[in-house]
């Protein structure tokens, strides 16, 4: 029988290490949003209640804590597109997923001074998130298509462009990104449907017209 392997097996973090790690994550993105570049890491970790050891402990230098904080908000805006895709509606999905959208750009805009301080600049993780986001965004717009619930005639990027924006201007900023995201995905539905109300893939398939809810019997 063989020795038993000595090599000690790879633990998980500690619970209370992933929180400070979170608690962290979600400070800085606070902090950074309200001081940009002005932010110390010293007053970072005091409102996150953990001392500045145990900040360097998860995030090495300052740049790592602001690359960090972006990833981690381009990751949720990825994992929403698939939550959504499995509880939600195909439009549905893609109308929560583009109000998602809009305060993942929030963040985004609001760490902008941060992202252009760090030594490489953002432009390598823009690149990536752009990435995540045109294929969540192609995603939930096949799947929205394919169900006979939208018409789309246009890239699903520039729906992402259009309400990218609004959001880059204006005081309320993020109220009118959200109205025009219910205005944009009314209007794919409607161009979905024909007078009847039918959707333009159950007509080209021929099937039945449905009767209307205030028909009576």
């Amino acid at each position: 029988m063989d020795d038993e392997d000595p090599r000690p097996t790879a633990r998980r973090p500690r619970a209370d290490a992933e929180r400070n790690r979170l608690r962290l994550l979600d400070t800085a993105k606070a902090t950074f949003a309200e001081k940009g570049a002005a932010a110390s890491l010293e007053e970072i970790a005091r409102a996150a209640g953990v001392g500045v050891g145990t900040l360097y402990r998860h995030f090495p230098t300052r740049d790592a804590l602001i690359e960090a904080v972006y990833r981690n908000e381009t990751a949720h805006l990825a994992e929403a597109a698939e939550r959504l895709t499995a509880t939600r509606s195909p439009t549905e999905a893609l109308r929560e997923w583009m109000l998602v959208f809009v305060d993942y750009m929030a963040t985004k805009q609001g760490m902008s001074e941060a992202l252009n301080a760090t030594a490489d600049g953002p432009a390598s993780l823009y690149a990536a998130s752009g990435a995540q986001i045109k294929q969540a965004m192609a995603m939930l717009c096949d799947r929205a298509v394919a169900a006979g619930e939208i018409q789309l005639d246009m890239e699903p990027l520039d729906l992402l462009r259009a309400v990218a924006s609004v959001t880059s201007s204006g005081p309320d900023r993020r109220q009118s990104a959200m109205r025009l995201v219910d205005i944009l995905v009314t209007g794919l539905e409607k161009s979905g449907r024909d007078e009847a109300g039918r959707s333009i893939a159950a007509r080209a398939k021929g099937a039945p017209r449905q009767q209307s809810r205030r028909s009576t019997p």
